[in-house]
């Protein structure tokens, strides 16, 4: 596989995942959703100012060092995927590798820089210990809602696909409604859990290959140790 293809497969997600997220952004008043199949899909406007499917901890500065660590993560990536290159990986295990890197760096550019180019996002109260909400569409802005490092992320693909309640019988839960699937995430997001699903489900296939290649030039290199001993 070569450079270029993974340059166009990270552009890709990079341009559907952004040009996604600026439409509901400030087309949509946070908290509202529009159906697109029926109410199992749904565009459900969110922003999510911690990790991955609304997690979140430590208010700006749990906010500022998440932030980091992805910066961090995506120049690992960097490194790594031109390290799995060059040792001529599994082409499958490239892709999945690259679409978790290119989502890294889609939820990176919200949260560098979101803050600063949009008027409006939810800001950490810390009377309260938590983000609110604000009202009305945002906009592209000189004054931005918050500081380079403190944007946040925004979510916008709802499935609920199921809903019901658990049995009285179900420890805990028993009663109470239950909906599937209640995360609400991004394009960035699903590039992500996709290219790690993906390595879960065909790891055998990808690593064969090159645990193969390892062997044969192992083989290669004990052939020709044998052939100058005997010839000396």
């Amino acid at each position: 596989m070569k450079k270029i293809h993974i340059v166009i497969i990270v552009l890709f997600v990079l341009l559907v995942d952004q040009a996604l997220k600026i439409y509901i952004k400030t087309n949509f008043t946070i908290g509202t959703s529009q159906p697109v199949a029926g109410n199992w899909f749904q565009l459900y406007f969110v922003e999510n100012p911690g990790m991955a499917y609304g997690w979140k901890f430590g208010g700006n500065w749990g906010k500022m060092a998440l932030t980091l660590f992805r910066l961090i993560a995506v120049g690992f990536g960097t490194w790594y995927l031109g390290s799995i290159l060059k040792k001529r990986h599994h082409k499958g295990f490239v892709i999945c590798a690259t679409l978790i890197y290119a989502g890294a760096i889609g939820n990176l550019i919200d949260s560098c820089f979101y803050g600063i180019i949009f008027d409006k996002g939810m800001l950490y109260n810390s009377e309260i210990n938590d983000y609110i909400n604000y009202s009305g569409l945002a906009e592209f802005s000189k004054n931005g809602y918050s500081s380079f490092l403190h944007g946040n992320v925004v979510d916008m693909l709802y499935f609920p696909l199921i809903h019901g309640t658990f049995p009285n019988w179900v420890p805990y839960w028993g009663g109470q409604q239950f909906e599937f699937f209640r995360p609400i995430f991004n394009i960035a997001d699903a590039a992500i859990s996709i290219g790690i699903i993906s390595i879960f489900i065909f790891q055998k296939r990808f690593f064969k290959q090159h645990n193969n290649q390892n062997e044969h030039h192992t083989v290669e290199t004990t052939s020709l140790t044998d052939d100058q001993s005997q010839v000396s």
